[in-house]
């Protein structure tokens, strides 16, 4: 399928979207326009007793695997209520990616069909839930929690109003293999700091592919750009790093022509064939990490729970993690109430305890980034003993061969606290990408015209910049 071929079936696919939403929302509102109204009627818990249990939590895959530490949580949730059948809580795991997952959810929500509670929605989809009415505001004491990392807060607000709480976070690092670089040359003092450039990344890289007889990689580096949100998100990081701005807070598209092609050219320098490897123009997370620990590569552009999954991997003296160079994109879910839940009172007891310092403990120990700040500086309280246990439990053992064979190994502590202070300070320089209730229809088109032109010779970055204007001009309103 060209990539024509395959703009004109998104948009398609845009427009019957647009519509069921659209459709969705005369359905469930009554007394809350789509665009956004004061609130959403209250459900049954709100008027009333509540129903029985469970309590129903729908999340994405847990990263951290089958038996995961949101599974730990729930379980732990259940424990400490298991005199009160009304307070059981019960986790239902969508399949499919990011996209798969919000077009589940919207249908469910939309037709009342699935009983959720409680949803746990990628940031970017809380603008677009909010204005369809199909979670409900927080209370005004909920709002401001001075503990949350105040860009990540950031995330649940839309038009004034809190309509989620952070449960957790995520962010683009710099992953790097030390063994690679020092067998190209590149001496300790110069590897990844947290005050690196693009430039110095790109000089580290002309090195490794000027001694790959000495380095033994491919290629310097690799990262997402396969045409799904992996792409959006380096993209974003791109644009930012260059001060292009997509919208504004409102949600209102703001780019032009000019800052476009500005963009894109950066983009084009990041992702230069001399410099990246061949398929990452058709990589995801699993690829691009898997390329990573073969020493394809000697960096990677990735999410925080890769440096769990290394230890599986590799020995510690092989990788390492710092800041991404210039701007990194936030990522991570929120937890919100379904308009419709007649289980409200209990859900938001629900997410109180896997928002609390405990439980964001227990989800950074996981390998998830959280939330709060409480988390990274010591002063929370440790993970429940028994979701600690079971995690510890689950965990991988130092008893590894040297050839990684038969086993993972052990992160020293100096190593861990490193890195933990590594991703507390990229949680705090990371950048939103564009708030929009047309999320969904921005990224499409964000990714279909980004990909096409990266992966064909010799396109010209003003025509591609006019082109992705106009399309999201058109993404942005509505349209």
């Amino acid at each position: 399928m060209s990539h024509r071929d395959r703009r004109l079936l998104g948009t398609g696919r845009i427009r019957r979207r647009r519509s069921a939403v659209a459709l969705g929302c005369l359905l469930v509102l009554a007394s809350t326009a789509c665009s956004g109204g004061s609130g959403p009627t209250p459900g049954p818990d709100d008027r009333g007793k509540a129903a029985p249990g469970p309590i129903v939590v729908a999340s994405g895959l847990d990263v951290t695997g089958s038996g995961g530490v949101r599974q730990q949580l729930i379980k732990e949730w259940n424990e400490r209520h298991a005199d009160d059948p009304a307070l059981q809580a019960k986790l239902v795991e969508l399949p499919g990616g990011a996209d798969q997952q919000r077009s589940q959810l919207l249908g469910a929500l939309q037709s009342g069909s699935a009983g959720y509670d409680v949803v746990n929605l990628d940031i970017t989809w809380i603008p677009e839930f909010a204005e369809a009415g199909l979670i409900r505001p927080l209370s005004d004491e909920d709002v401001v929690d001075t503990d949350v990392i105040a860009e990540i807060r950031r995330t649940s607000v839309w038009k004034g109003r809190s309509y989620a709480r952070p449960f957790n976070s995520d962010v683009g690092l710099l992953y790097y293999r030390p063994d690679r670089l020092n067998a190209a040359g590149i001496s300790l003092a110069r590897q990844p700091t947290g005050n690196w450039t693009w430039a110095d990344l790109g000089a580290s890289i002309d090195t490794l592919t000027a001694n790959r007889s000495r380095s033994g990689v491919e290629a310097g580096w690799t990262a997402q750009l396969d045409e799904y949100e992996g792409l959006t998100v380096n993209t974003i990081e791109a644009f930012e790093s260059v001060d292009v701005q997509l919208a504004d807070e409102k949600g209102h598209y703001k780019a032009s022509p000019k800052s476009l092609k500005e963009g894109l050219e950066e983009l084009r320098q990041r992702a230069r064939k001399d410099r990246i490897l061949d398929r990452a123009f058709s990589s995801e997370e699993p690829t691009s990490l898997a390329d990573f620990a073969e020493g394809r590569v000697a960096f990677v552009r990735h999410w925080p729970y890769a440096f769990g999954a290394l230890q599986n991997l590799l020995p510690p003296k092989d990788y390492s993690v710092n800041r991404l160079p210039g701007a990194s994109v936030l990522g991570g879910q929120n937890l919100a109430v379904t308009t419709d839940s007649p289980r409200a009172a209990g859900a938001r007891k629900l997410i109180d305890f896997l928002t609390s310092q405990e439980s964001e403990r227990c989800l950074l120990d996981a390998g998830f980034a959280a939330t709060r700040t409480s988390a990274y500086d010591g002063t929370a309280p440790p993970c429940y003993p028994r979701v600690a246990e079971a995690l510890h439990s689950a965990g991988p053992s130092p008893s590894a061969s040297p050839d990684g064979e038969g086993g993972s190994w052990a992160q020293p502590a100096m190593m861990r606290a490193g890195y933990t202070f590594t991703l507390s300070e990229a949680l705090k320089h990371a950048v939103q990408r564009p708030r929009t209730p047309y999320y969904g229809a921005f990224t499409q088109v964000l990714q279909s015209h980004v990909h096409a032109w990266l992966t064909s010779d010799g396109a010209d970055a003003e025509e591609a910049a006019a082109g992705l204007d106009t399309a999201l001009r058109e993404a942005f309103s509505g349209h």
